[in-house]
């Protein structure tokens, strides 16, 4: 078997040197760039969006009449969960697949521009209709909730526009394999293929939702809907969107970190081995969001939270490769104490700086998940705004902080620029500040949710009830979380122009790891991804089957639309 660090090879009709700008096609650097401009300036405005709400729900602001509260809430769910993760993984993505892969395939680009026009499209169609006040229905847009059904039109360009490039890209991936016969493929491009892998699963999901039955339903031509399926299919889709975040952004701690510290990867096995378990496992876990719901059995719920458990142990495998890998590479610098290896690491360099205080995060976080998926734990915390927290700590710290890492090679690698010493310390000021904000933010919902503190709730002051008076402190904190984290935001905004258009002309190489031991190399079958999609239906098919049925067998009356103020 060859192993991919003995071959380089061109997708026919790719980028030849007079066609490569900063190490990449021209081609395909215009729709990496593209995706991760739209993706800045959805936290730009998400993040707006989070920082007027902040104020209104801690009492430091009343907004005036032609704004609702949950409109801001909607748009920096939508923009910021759904626009800013999705924008910034496609481009991210398709420029190390393009890196590892030496090109796209000329069929992938044209799916990848068609699905980015259906994207942007439907991100100015949502964001329209959330900002005019038609849509006021949160980020979960649960049903009988209604929104203006241009709303949900939007929502689904954006589904077929990210449905469009997961066939542009296994159409590379797959296209490389012929090409490439024995030979294992990268592990960035393995990554990505598992990614946009869970992204066909998660979007089959919210497509029927949205289209097989909101859509009808909001214009009219259907006068109820069940509420009960809705949150179903809408948490299958809920749950893969997390981890598809998550599988990004570990993609760059297992195949770019051991390269920015001066290691190597630590085990090519080991890391495919936790892939796979996510992509395969992953979906059922999406019922731990619905432990509290009628309908579902307690055996169906207890089934579901072992099938949830699933991916801790993904998660704990990557910790123990992540160690793996920066104490490997400080004894091969000839560190030979216990922890010395710790204090050798390039602190001092903001890509690595980024990534170490994400996987910190994670700790916390996980166990919040773990907290979260627990039938009994569950039930203090539910709809708490714990929830809200811990998803602040994961998506808002661990994979936000990851993507900023990423930015800080991904922008001067696309745009033939470096980033420079200044550059550098401003990214580092800027992951102290990002982190800062969110311990504040995120420490102070998860306080206040022990305390019974609501979410989605713009008003918590409950007529001057003594229990909502012990909240006041906290939505104190979380406000002032929030002013810290967009001054955090607009330094980031700062970097990235810096970075596509002023820093100085240079070459950034896109880092790409190299296997500690080549023959860890895992065997080719791991590459036969009709196993595990055909291991992944049979999960699905096991937890969603049997619920799916009863909610479509009739029993339940349908509701009318509820129009949210």
């Amino acid at each position: 078997m060859t192993h991919i660090t003995d071959i380089h090879t061109r997708h026919k009709g790719a980028a030849v040197n007079e066609d490569v700008a900063a190490g990449i096609s021209k081609r395909d650097f215009h729709l990496s760039i593209a995706n991760l401009s739209i993706a800045f300036i959805a936290l730009l405005v998400g993040g707006a969006a989070g920082l007027l709400q902040g104020f209104v729900r801690s009492g430091f602001l009343e907004l005036p009449s032609w704004i609702s509260y949950y409109a801001l809430l909607t748009a920096h769910g939508v923009l910021l969960v759904l626009v800013l993760s999705s924008f910034f993984s496609i481009g991210y993505l398709y420029a190390g697949t393009s890196r590892v892969l030496g090109g796209l395939a000329d069929k992938t680009l044209a799916f990848g521009w068609a699905g980015f026009a259906l994207m942007t499209a439907g991100t100015i169609i949502a964001a329209f209709f959330i900002l005019a006040g038609d849509a006021n229905v949160l980020y979960t847009f649960y049903t009988p909730m209604q929104a203006h059904p241009w709303f949900y039109i939007g929502l689904a360009l954006l589904v077929v526009g990210i449905l469009l490039n997961c066939i542009g890209m296994f159409i590379t991936y797959q296209s490389w394999r012929k090409r490439n016969p024995g030979v294992l493929t990268p592990l960035f491009a393995f990554f990505s293929n598992a990614v946009f892998v869970l992204w066909v699963f998660a979007s089959l999901f919210i497509a029927v939702f949205v289209v097989g039955m909101v859509i009808p339903w909001a214009f009219g031509w259907v006068p109820t809907i069940d509420p009960m399926m809705g949150r179903t299919l809408f948490w299958a889709f809920g749950h893969t969107l997390v981890n598809i975040w998550m599988l990004t952004s570990i993609s760059a701690w297992y195949v770019s970190m051991p390269k920015i510290i001066g290691g190597k990867v630590f085990s090519d096995s080991l890391a495919r081995v936790a892939v796979v378990i996510l992509v395969v496992a992953n979906v059922p876990g999406g019922f731990h969001h619905q432990i509290l719901d009628p309908g579902l059995s307690v055996e169906l719920k207890f089934l579901h939270v072992i099938q949830t458990f699933m991916i801790i142990f993904p998660s704990l495998m990557t910790a123990f490769a992540m160690l793996a890998t920066m104490e490997r590479s400080g004894r091969a610098k000839g560190v030979t104490s216990l922890l010395g290896w710790w204090k050798i690491l390039p602190w001092s360099d903001a890509r690595f700086f980024a990534l170490i205080v994400a996987m910190l995060a994670y700790i916390p976080a996980g166990l919040g998940g773990i907290i979260n998926a627990s039938n009994q734990v569950n039930q203090v915390v539910h709809n708490s705004i714990w929830v809200t927290g811990h998803l602040h700590l994961t998506v808002g710290t661990t994979v936000m902080l990851t993507f900023f890492g990423i930015s800080y090679w991904l922008i001067p690698y696309l745009s033939g620029r470096k980033l420079t010493r200044n550059l550098n310390r401003l990214g580092i000021a800027q992951t102290i500040i990002w982190a800062c904000g969110m311990l504040l933010m995120s420490g102070a919902m998860h306080a206040n949710g022990l305390l019974g503190s609501p979410r989605r709730t713009a008003n918590t002051t409950y007529n001057g009830h003594s229990a909502a008076s012990d909240w006041a402190l906290y939505e104190m904190f979380m406000a002032m979380g929030g002013v810290i984290l967009f001054v955090g935001i607009l330094l980031l905004v700062y970097i990235w122009i810096q970075l596509a258009f002023f820093a100085p002309k240079g070459d950034t190489d896109f880092p790409i790891g190299e296997d500690y031991n080549p023959k860890d190399a895992s065997p080719l079958f791991m590459d036969r991804w009709s196993i595990w999609v055909v291991l992944a239906t049979l999960s699905i098919a096991i937890a969603y089957v049997i619920p799916l049925l009863d909610f479509a067998s009739g029993h339940s009356p349908g509701s009318p639309p509820f129009l949210m103020p």
